[in-house]
């Protein structure tokens, strides 16, 4: 019983070392640069993706936010926009590997802005201190969660700028599922313990979001991955 409720978390684990690969492989790349568009850039990503990891489908329609385009949350409309010297640009990857959905995102100063290289090292470190908070606590909340996030962005002197703090995690198209969707976010509008089963009686994995935002609202950044992934 243990090694099937394990089976779909090591799949999921996979995927993302999969997709964080992918991340690598676009660093490597040097894609992210001043004087290219958000859509170049997609396209870019989504050739290498498909030749060097047979990723053929990706659950987000988005994927790169540049410059004031970062402040738009997942699924938000924002025109393509060209990225400029001292810029800030973020990356949300949904690539599906097999029927895995994989969900990570990095962010990244293009040029000198000391605030936006600030805010692109604290993103992993509030991302592990919210962490921490849900590690803590047996009992914790979607709600209680998404306050933890705002908690922790404020500390380091960021607003947190998601409406959400995260989500249910699994099959790809897990998001489509029937069901109150506000029950599957890490949201204000989720009172149900987290580690709650699911329906069937099967444990549940999240996808932890940090999006912070400067606080003069100029622009942001975003971190995210398995909320009980790899270190």
């Amino acid at each position: 019983m243990i090694e099937t409720e394990d089976a779909p978390f090591a799949a999921l684990l996979a995927a993302e070392r999969k997709a964080l690969a992918l991340l690598d492989a676009i660093e490597a790349a040097e894609l992210i640069q001043a004087g290219r568009t958000e859509l170049e850039i997609e396209r870019a990503i989504f050739a290498i993706a498909a030749r060097d990891f047979g990723v053929t489908e990706h659950w987000h329609d988005r994927i790169v936010r540049a410059g004031v385009n970062t402040l738009c949350v997942a699924g938000e409309a924002a025109p393509d926009r060209m990225i400029e010297t001292d810029d800030i640009v973020f990356l949300d990857l949904g690539p599906v590997f097999g029927p895995w959905e994989a969900d990570v995102g990095r962010s990244y100063a293009v040029g000198s802005d000391p605030l936006k290289h600030a805010l692109c090292a604290d993103l992993p470190i509030v991302f592990d201190a919210v962490k921490a908070r849900f590690d803590a606590d047996p009992d914790m909340t979607g709600a209680a969660l998404y306050a933890a996030a705002e908690a922790e962005a404020e500390q380091r002197g960021w607003r947190f700028g998601g409406r959400i703090a995260g989500h249910l995690v699994g099959e790809f198209p897990y998001a489509r599922q029937p069901g109150d969707k506000e029950l599957r976010r890490i949201s204000p509008r989720n009172p149900q313990p987290m580690r709650a089963p699911d329906a069937e009686g099967r444990p549940r994995h999240w996808i932890l979001e940090i999006h912070l935002v400067s606080p003069d609202g100029r622009f942001g950044g975003f971190y995210e991955r398995l909320l009980e992934g790899m270190p």
